[in-house]
């Protein structure tokens, strides 16, 4: 029985690490945008607000962690399906991402929104931002929720609910732990920058130098990664793709030194590049879309 038990724990352990390393691009995003949900909050109502979010974050995988497991119970082949959906939405997001913060109207249309927005309620303010990152959450849980189930789709049920519900747990506590620290980070270096040390207060001032930097790295990271976990969900489930791209790195293995470097690093750089171009698309298929809609309802 010990044995067994051990032997389960091995396969969990080693898809769960599988599973979070797929949904890394997913998490960085996730951060970026969480902790970007607590602008224009009070200083000391951050904190709570990123325990609002954190509490529907949990609801919002307790709802996907079982349908989830419906899905693999009674429609596996809707898993790939799925993650081809859900892949592309990432590289749609990091595209329009990507598009607006070149031409500008998205942070100016946020910008008009919060000046519309700036006489309402305190409380009803931080609903509403609230509600905003749990409906944000809701969408990149079942990302993550997505590619977790494709990692263990081949595993028994037993192991796939411990996974999915590992997976869940952990980064739902480790996104909105991470999220509170991040906010937090120019109030430690405020505290620290009026110590009686100059090495404490140099360190202090240091913090509040790089906080809107990380912020700014965080965000640039998430959308990157965005790009190349979407991207490597759609290849994987484009196989002429997928072995083209296998292809192609394997030529890197004739370059001296630095070849099997190369092999690593080409098909993430693929990946990133095909994820940008299936953006674009999914990007100008939407945009053509609502123009139609609109021109309907004229």
């Amino acid at each position: 029985l010990i044995d067994d038990i051990a032997s389960l724990l091995d396969d969990v352990s080693l898809m769960t690490k599988m599973a979070a390393k797929k949904t890394a691009g997913v998490l960085g995003d996730d951060l970026a945008l969480n902790a970007q949900q607590v602008s224009g909050v009070k200083a000391d109502r951050e904190l709570p607000v990123v325990w609002g979010v954190a509490k529907g974050s949990f609801i919002n995988k307790a709802i996907l962690v079982p349908l989830a497991l419906l899905i693999s119970a009674f429609a596996p082949w809707a898993i790939t399906p799925l993650l081809m959906v859900g892949g592309a939405y990432l590289c749609y997001e990091g595209f329009e991402k990507v598009f607006h913060s070149l031409t500008h109207s998205k942070q100016a249309g946020e910008e008009k929104k919060d000046a519309l927005d700036a006489t309402e309620d305190v409380v009803a303010y931080e609903k509403r931002k609230v509600k905003g990152a749990i409906r944000t959450d809701f969408v990149l849980s079942a990302e993550i929720i997505a590619i977790t189930l494709g990692t263990v789709a081949g595993a028994t049920f037993s192991q796939q609910v411990i996974v999915l519900c590992g997976i869940a747990i952990v980064m739902t506590v480790g996104v909105y732990g991470i999220v509170a620290g991040i906010v937090k980070l120019d109030d430690l270096g405020l505290y620290l920058s009026r110590k009686s040390s100059e090495l404490v207060r140099s360190i202090g001032n240091g913090i509040v130098s790089a906080a809107p930097y990380l912020m700014k790295t965080l965000s640039v990271v998430g959308t990157l990664a965005m790009f190349m976990v979407g991207g490597g969900i759609l290849t994987h489930g484009l196989p002429p793709v997928h072995h083209l791209f296998e292809d192609w790195a394997s030529y890197a293995t004739v370059v001296p030194t630095f070849g099997h470097i190369l092999q690593g690093v080409i098909p993430a750089l693929l990946n990133v590049a095909f994820g940008l171009v299936a953006g674009g698309a999914v990007l100008l298929v939407v945009s053509a879309l609502g123009t139609i809609r609109g021109r309907l309802k004229a």
